[in-house]
């Protein structure tokens, strides 16, 4: 997805957080805030981390008003430290109070999933290994999560179900085998798409090979599987292992020889970096 299509989608997004955000009206704002007044708040990190979604962040509060400005001191994939500030937004106080929960929700969540993605992306450096995601991703948050992995140093596997084949166990029981669910791909997809088989034995990783499979995966093997998967496949097919990726093994799994490791971790479990926006006051 190009820069251009990615930030139309994810305009249409930040709209639908913002509408459930507010369904009618601010109430505590309209209260203390009756019509418009110039103010400013600074963008505070409260913990150390990499910022990811400083895009977005800055998005929300232009949706909600195009003359508020947002001026920042870091871009995205930075190192920050606790008590950092990060930037100041300046604008109708309105804006600035109503949009703050939902703007902090996206740069919360994304820069949490790059911090984690660096922290496990730096265990595979000097292999040749690379970490990929997966479509284990929060609902209507997919477009923002990827785009946090690659700012953290990881790689995005496909981004949905139209955008590769990966037969998994279901589709190679529906298809009736390894060879049979390969062929069936092979004489539906298109001809520039590569095909990859989930394999949980070594008797499926030799059935893949045979039938041409592009990308093996390794799915939930042991170190010692694994190694003697990778042996056997020799260069015949990408591989890729996956299930149960964690910090303490990525170096491991990596030192089996494997070309990827996906971890769905990455998006499903990573931790919030704390951040706020503190010490709001008007701008006369």
């Amino acid at each position: 997805m190009n820069e251009i299509t990615m930030k139309l989608v994810a305009d249409k997004l930040i709209m639908q957080a913002l509408e459930e955000d507010i369904t009618s009206e601010d109430i505590t704002t309209n209260a203390v805030m009756r019509e418009r007044r110039e103010g400013e708040v600074e963008l505070i990190c409260k913990e150390d981390g990499i910022i990811a979604g400083l895009w977005v962040f800055e998005r929300v509060f232009t949706l909600l008003d195009p003359s508020t400005t947002v001026t920042l001191f870091v871009k995205d994939g930075d190192e920050v430290k606790k008590g950092q500030k990060m930037g100041v937004v300046t604008g109708d106080i309105r804006v600035l109070l109503s949009g703050e929960r939902t703007a902090l929700n996206y740069l919360q969540r994304m820069s949490g999933i790059a911090t984690y993605t660096r922290s496990v992306a730096k265990l595979l450096e000097g292999t040749k290994t690379k970490l990929l995601d997966t479509r284990k991703t929060t609902p209507n948050m997919r477009i923002f999560e990827k785009y946090a992995v690659r700012t953290g140093g990881g790689y995005n596997h496909r981004y949905n179900l139209s955008d590769g084949v990966l037969l998994k166990d279901n589709h190679i029981g529906a298809a009736g085998s390894v060879k049979k669910a390969v062929e069936l791909a092979r004489e539906y997809a298109p001809f520039v798409r590569k095909i990859e088989v989930e394999t949980e034995t070594l008797e499926m990783v030799k059935e893949a090979v045979e039938a041409g499979a592009d990308i093996i995966m390794l799915d939930n093997m042991s170190l010692e599987m694994m190694k003697e998967a990778v042996d056997y496949i020799d260069g015949r097919a990408s591989t890729e292992c996956s299930g149960n990726v964690t910090k303490e093994n990525a170096a491991q799994l990596a030192a089996a020889g494997v070309d990827y490791i996906s971890s769905g971790a990455l998006t499903h479990s990573a931790p919030i970096l704390d951040i706020s926006l503190k010490n709001l006051h008007p701008v006369d």
